[in-house]
Formats: C-alpha cells, structure tokens, sequence
C-alpha cells in the first residue's frame, strides 16, 4: 500500500489537481482567476476532492505498467527512436567528457589539503561511474548502469542475468532496505515526469499572461530537484546491489545445489560457468551439491551433474 500511495497515486494527484486548478481559474479560456480554484461550499469542495482521487487512482492504475520504461528513458535509452538518437549520443560525449575529466583529477599528484579533498571526491565519484566506453547519456544511467555491470563481475557473475536469482536469495532486512530505495528511486522518476507533464500543459493555459510565466519555471525547478533525488537515490541503490553479491552470492550457489568454491579462483570459474548457463549456454557438466540427500551426489563428483 505504502508503495502504491507513494510510486503511483501521489505524482498522479499532484498532475490531477494542478490541471483542474487551472481549469477551474479559467486559464485555458482566458485570464486567470486564481480566487475561484478553491471552493468555497463544502460539497463542491468535496466533489473536488474526489475528482482528483478518482482520476488519480485511475491514472495511477493505468501508468503503473509503464513503470520501467518511465524510468529507462530518463536512463537515456534513447536510440530506438530516430529523432533521440543523435541526442543520445552528443549527451554520451558530455558524459564521457566529464569522466576524463573525473579521472584526470582522480589521479593528479594532490599537494595541499585542498588537493587532496578534491582527488578523493573525484575516486569517490568515478567509482560509481561505469567505464567510459560504456556511459550512458544521463546521470540516472549511468548510476544505475555502474551497479549493473560491476556488482555481479566482481565474482565471476553476469549482474544482469543473476540479479532476479539472487534478489531472491537476500535476507528480509535486505529485501526491506532494496525495496525501501527502489520505492524512493521510482517515487522521484514519477514526480519528476509528473512536474514535466504539468509545465507543458501549463504553457498553452498560461502563455498570455507573462506574472505567472513563474510558475512554468518552478514547474521546471522542481522537476530537476526530484531528478537529482532520483540521481541520488540510484547511486545507494547500485552500492546496495554491491552489497547484495557480498553478502549472499553463495547463496544462489546454494540454491542452485551447485558445491562452493574452496578459494577465489575456483569461486570465479564457478560463478563465471553459472552466468553461461543463465544466458543459455552450455558448459562442461558440473556436480550437483544435494545437502541430506545421502549417497545421491557428492561435491567432489556425484552421479547427478548439471544440465
């Protein structure tokens, strides 16, 4: 409920009652009238009230399929369309600019305090930066890419095709602080597209009357604050993905009945034969480790081996 209240119905109602405010000072028909948004009878208040309830739950309802793509085009997965595109990847040489630069600093000589406090923000920012060959066109993504290819590889592991697995592997007070961030994450995508979404419906309602041109701009104001929170809230959840492999990578090895690795090497030959297998290739066969399962396999070498 909490996440419904908050993902969903409240970007909704702050979109809802913003259009109806401006319908109900007239804005669309002429000069503002600002005195007649709020009712001054009870029941009309209320029958304003539950407009915006209704439309916002059935909003909310029908936007909440597209919750993933609401977040991947702000990642910047721009380049199925063809108008995106060539933005997408003069916005990429800006990043990339940006993460030469990160780096040139990361790895200057540092001689006074001051040079020191810079070179550790720089290895600060740049760890949750992905490679350079890899960054996508906006912030958002790349925050979230760096928990999406360096989290799992650390170990052998394909993040992306591990993480369902292992996300279910995690233990309750995990599962609580990686839903607690997602909630927050996806809350600020919705508000910022929902401040986005009330500027441009803004514009045609109050483009001839240039003393409330300001609220356009507050519209998009606060639309890059929710999206610096969405920036934000990417880089602790990619170091709690980070976490995630630390803590309970033999885990998924454990539900899988595979044997666990003796020492690091061994560890990254298994993990790396798990990821092939994710991605639907076959490797050489791989005992199975059946724990009270009494003759049935061994982890050295059992009769029951991996398809």
């Amino acid at each position: 409920m909490r996440r419904v209240l908050s993902v969903h119905f409240a970007p909704c109602a702050l979109f809802v009652a913003g259009v109806l405010a401006l319908v109900r000072a007239g804005s669309y028909s002429g000069r503002s009238d600002w005195s007649a948004v709020w009712p001054e009878q009870p029941a009309v208040a209320l029958e304003v009230l539950g407009t915006v309830v209704v439309c916002a739950t059935l909003l909310g309802l029908l936007l909440q399929p597209f919750q993933v793509r609401a977040v991947r085009v702000l990642e910047g997965y721009w380049d199925r369309w063809t108008l995106t595109a060539g933005l997408a990847d003069a916005l990429a040489r800006v990043q990339r600019r940006r993460w030469r630069l990160l780096r040139k600093r990361a790895h200057n000589l540092a001689g006074s305090g001051r040079d020191l406090r810079v070179q550790a923000d720089a290895r600060r920012r740049l760890a949750g930066q992905p490679p350079g060959n890899l960054l996508l066109p906006t912030a958002l993504g790349n925050a979230l890419r760096a928990g999406e290819l360096t989290a799992g590889e650390r170990y052998g592991l394909t993040t992306l095709s591990s993480w369902p697995r292992i996300y279910l592997q995690v233990s309750d007070r995990v599962a609580e602080v990686l839903r607690s961030a997602r909630d927050t994450l996806d809350t600020a995508v919705n508000l910022c597209w929902s401040f986005v979404a009330l500027t441009v419906t803004s514009v045609p309602a109050l483009y001839d009357e240039p003393s409330t041109w300001w609220l356009c701009g507050a519209g998009l104001l606060l639309a890059a604050f929710a999206y610096k929170g969405a920036v934000t809230t990417a880089q602790a959840y990619s170091g709690l993905m980070h976490l995630v492999y630390d803590l309970h990578r033999f885990d998924l090895l454990e539900a899988l009945h595979y044997p666990l690795p003796a020492d690091r090497e061994s560890e990254e030959e298994v993990f790396s034969d798990v990821s092939d297998f994710f991605a639907g290739v076959r490797r050489e066969h791989r005992a199975y480790d059946h724990p009270g399962a009494c003759g049935r396999s061994s982890p050295a070498g059992g009769d029951s081996t991996a398809p």
